[in-house]
């Protein structure tokens, strides 16, 4: 997958995460603000918001710390007009990777939130 890059059927994108951040840098507020446009052309669409971590760190840490990257974005889209009820959000700490092998390039792809349409 192309970090930042467009899902499946280029509706939502992932944005991705420094090591041991949840901050938002300015390409993922540029990636959260489409984000928003695709939820606001799509009004009863609602996202789960899933938050990953590398395998680095404790399982407990991770889970904390994917928790915190998903209401990052949540907070963020909330701030530019989505409704908060057409929102949740999840940890998956570590536990479900899009790449397994021990690299930086590796991790980079794992530390992310992911925006999983769950109803139309």
């Amino acid at each position: 997958m192309i970090a930042d890059g467009p899902q499946a059927g280029g509706e939502l994108q992932d944005i991705r995460f420094d090591y041991d951040a949840f901050d938002l840098s300015p390409t993922a507020r540029e990636v959260l603000q489409t984000n928003a446009d695709w939820l606001r052309r799509n009004p009863t669409a609602r996202v789960e918001i899933e938050g990953h971590c590398d395998n680095r760190g404790t399982v407990e840490y991770n889970l904390a710390l994917g928790s915190e990257r998903a209401r990052s974005a949540y907070d963020y889209l909330v701030s530019l007009g989505v409704a908060s009820d057409r929102l949740s959000t999840i940890s998956y700490g570590e536990e479900a990777p899009l790449c397994a092998e021990d690299s930086e390039a590796c991790w980079r792809q794992n530390r992310r939130a992911h925006f999983l349409i769950i109803s139309r």
